[in-house]
């Protein structure tokens, strides 16, 4: 691509690094591209961060056709800059976009302008441990009219900002409650993508966790209620009698990159991994017998959160004492040191930017 840069008048004065909080602090850059029904992409830019301009009627405010995708950039003890496996982002947006009748863009393209941005805001990749640059790609539809229909003009667009733990409680255990009322997605619905309108549409029961006094919610399958699938911002994953169980990506559960990198782990280890359905009621009844071992979220933004306490009903269990399982740090030291550099990428995952 030929990636056009307006280079801004001043910059902004870099945060600090030890109280970076989650998504707080945005960089001095943005990557922008426009797409039209006759022209395809065209005018690949990267200009100064600023508010968007949008038409009242435009088509994302009033029918919500809009995904987005989440990765990060590392700096390594080297001072290298090293992305983690951004083509798996690349190719889950153009699924997403596919369900929600948007065109796609392009694999390639969307590494370029992804590194390419990186490679400007390398300044803003900060140095102190378990801290990151996470990168927001975002396509939304431009048009501005009134009517349901596939629009005629979107933007795709990345952002960046630098950050810390995403929880407060960092890799320390978290409460989870079981929501056994509202659903999150069911078979041929959008449950698979990464679009706004899944997020929203959890933010009730999200609501009802935190009331409750617990940090997510674990939601269960759409048609019967019955099945445990993810949880609010992660995949999860189990480990029941020394195997690790997981939902199965059957059009309900989003294609967690974090998820596939622990998977590929795991069976690298030698551990039986099941992607199967898996009933509320027998991991409950398993974290009562005592073979409920561990239990795990995954995902970018936490990378991995450990499990201390299910609720389902009026049902609890504790799983490991409310402790870090020794599996789950060993998931966390293995996957971060390889995002960081500390540890022999054998997979390929990493990409350096120069």
């Amino acid at each position: 691509m030929d990636i056009r840069f307006v280079k801004r008048e001043v910059l902004k004065e870099k945060p600090d690094q030890k109280n970076l909080g989650f998504g707080k602090y945005m960089t001095d850059y943005m990557f922008v591209m426009d797409w039209t029904k006759d022209e395809g992409w065209k005018d690949a830019r990267i200009v100064p961060h600023e508010p968007i301009t949008l038409e009242p009627s435009c088509v994302t405010l009033h029918y919500a056709q809009e995904t987005f995708e989440g990765l990060k950039a590392y700096r390594t003890a080297e001072g290298k800059i090293q992305l983690f496996r951004p083509e798996m982002n690349a190719k889950r947006m153009i699924t997403s976009n596919e369900r929600l009748c948007m065109p796609a863009f392009p694999v390639d393209m969307f590494v370029e302008a992804v590194r390419a941005l990186v490679k400007v805001e390398e300044a803003w990749v900060p140095t102190e441990p378990e801290t990151s640059l996470y990168i927001r790609p975002f396509m939304f539809a431009t048009e501005a009219a009134l009517g349901v229909h596939m629009a005629s003009a979107y933007k795709f667009m990345v952002i960046c900002c630098p950050v810390g733990a995403y929880y407060a409680e960092g890799i320390n255990p978290v409460k989870i409650l079981v929501e056994d009322e509202l659903v999150r997605a069911v078979k041929g619905g959008t449950g698979f993508t990464k679009c706004g309108g899944n997020y929203a549409g959890s933010i009730l029961g999200q609501v009802k966790a935190e009331k409750m006094g617990y940090s997510q919610v674990l939601w269960l399958d759409g048609e019967q209620r019955k099945y445990v699938e993810e949880v609010g911002t992660m995949n999860i994953m189990f480990k029941i009698a020394g195997e690790i169980y997981t939902a199965p990506i059957e059009g309900t559960v989003l294609a967690g990159v974090t998820r596939d990198s622990m998977l590929h782990l795991l069976r690298d280890w030698g551990y039986k991994v099941n992607e199967t359905r898996l009933s509320i009621d027998d991991l409950m009844k398993a974290g009562h017998d005592g073979t409920l071992e561990e239990v795990f979220g995954t995902g970018t933004a936490a990378v991995i959160s450990p499990v201390g306490e299910l609720r389902y009903k009026d049902d609890v269990v504790t799983v490991n004492d409310f402790k870090i399982g020794e599996l789950t740090q060993k998931l966390y030291d293995t996957l971060t040191g390889i995002q960081w550099g500390k540890i022999e990428d054998r997979f390929g995952w990493t990409q350096e930017v120069k």
